[in-house]
């Protein structure tokens, strides 16, 4: 009776320790709350039943907050986090400091788009998987814009925006003819300025790195979004971002709005949005000038040089970014709301081509050039962005600016005057300019 007694114990002991073996890595990770993101959580189930010795630990926050925390955490080597949501501008940067992992089993990394694949890898090696892929253009609301007697062209300009706008709104019925991103941030506001800009012929900064705030195609870029969001816009714009105005498109106020092409499964949900069913596609503007307001991003996944679960990263990682994952979403939820942006095959695919929003997409992705973003020439990569790590600083704080001059806190001219003196400072104690 003891012999059996004492096996009986000891597989019960073993059973306990296989239990314990099998939950014993727990990744977390750091990611942002977007509506793709939110929906990969939702289909987890299918990576943890093949991997059940990994548990995941989601910390999900608003767009900044997750820049902040994530910025701080790798910088100091925190280990906070295994798996971190990033973004095109943080890749090369991060990837040259030695800060990411080089990631090793992504599925077929060939199949990457080239503008994707390019702008994750440094020395050849890839830093971070795309888990979607965008750039920006117009959703309108094809009913509205009709019912202002107006064709909207598949490549409009600047003027014909502003137009629009203006015979689309109707401020007692609350239907604001655009809703354009407001929030302070480097990657809020300023992301959409700074694409918007290029199309004026404006730059961060010339040849020699002396920022160019002061001169006349920003002012002609800022006067124009102040009074275009002061005449059209809807009230409160400097605390929107992209979920602000993806709900205020969704819910029939907004005749336009330009901005990530991702959000274009969102605005055509019916799940999600009341004109799901009215709502129509364009690139995004420009003014003839060669270079079209619209910017190249891909929220990608990474994994932190100071992991300890590097194996279960690359394994996450692996699975969020394949063709499996693609074919997961679009067996739930229909090929329209696959992530975007990040794959030849998708495009290639004859079902994912009946998707409204699908060619214009990719066109918008492929006509973005960061290595010639503007008009004229420019000592910088980067559309939306300056590939340089002073850029976050600095773009922080020109947002602010220019977020409290769409709040009415101050004038266009002094809005540019404030930015060019904050951002010569901070270049000149960088070592840029002599």
């Amino acid at each position: 009776m003891k012999r059996v007694y004492t096996g009986v114990l000891g597989a019960m002991m073993l059973a306990a320790l296989a239990s314990t073996a099998l939950a014993e890595t727990k990744l977390t990770i750091a990611t942002v709350n977007n509506g793709d993101m939110i929906r990969m959580q939702g289909l987890t189930e299918d990576f943890t039943k093949d991997n059940p010795d990994i548990t995941l630990e989601w910390v999900t926050l608003e767009e900044n907050v997750l820049r902040e925390k994530v910025t701080t955490d790798i910088a100091a080597k925190g280990g906070q986090f295994d798996v971190l949501t990033i973004g095109t501008y943080e890749v090369p940067i991060w990837g040259k400091k030695g800060w990411l992992v080089p990631l090793t089993g992504v599925d077929d990394p060939a199949d990457l788009l080239p503008a994707m694949s390019g702008g994750l890898s440094v020395d050849g090696k890839l830093m971070a998987a795309p888990f979607y892929g965008e750039s920006s253009m117009v959703m309108y609301r094809t009913d509205l814009i009709e019912k202002a007697g107006l064709k909207m062209p598949d490549a409009p300009t600047w003027e014909f925006i502003g137009q629009a706008a203006r015979a689309m709104t109707d401020k007692a019925a609350e239907t604001y003819g655009v809703c354009l991103r407001g929030k302070a941030g480097w990657g809020e506001n300023m992301a959409f300025l700074t694409a918007m800009s290029n199309s004026f012929g404006a730059r961060w900064f010339d040849e020699n790195w002396k920022p160019q705030f002061d001169q006349p195609e920003w002012k002609a870029t800022l006067d124009f979004y102040l009074s275009l969001m002061a005449d059209a816009g809807p009230p409160g714009a400097s605390s929107n971002g992209f979920n602000e105005n993806l709900a205020l498109f969704n819910s029939g106020k907004c005749g336009m709005w330009i901005d990530a092409t991702v959000a274009a499964s969102f605005v055509t949900n019916p799940k999600d949005s009341k004109v799901a069913d009215k709502v129509g596609f364009a690139l995004a503007p420009d003014n003839g000038l060669g270079k079209r307001g619209n910017w190249l991003w891909a929220w990608s996944l990474a994994i932190p040089a100071g992991t300890q679960k590097n194996d279960a990263a690359q394994k996450f990682i692996g699975w969020a970014t394949s063709k499996r994952y693609t074919e997961l979403v679009a067996s739930k939820e229909g090929w329209a709301n696959v992530p975007p942006g990040t794959r030849t095959s998708l495009y290639a695919n004859p079902e994912y081509a009946k998707v409204p929003f699908a060619k214009m997409t990719l066109d918008s992705i492929n006509s973005a050039d960061p290595s010639n973003p503007t008009v004229k020439p420019v000592p910088y990569v980067g559309v939306q962005f300056v590939a340089i790590p002073e850029f976050a600083g600095i773009a922080t704080t020109t947002g602010q600016i220019f977020s409290a001059a769409l709040a009415g806190e101050k004038t266009a001219d002094a809005a540019l005057a404030e930015a060019q003196d904050a951002v010569t400072r901070e270049m000149t104690k960088a070592g840029y300019i002599k």
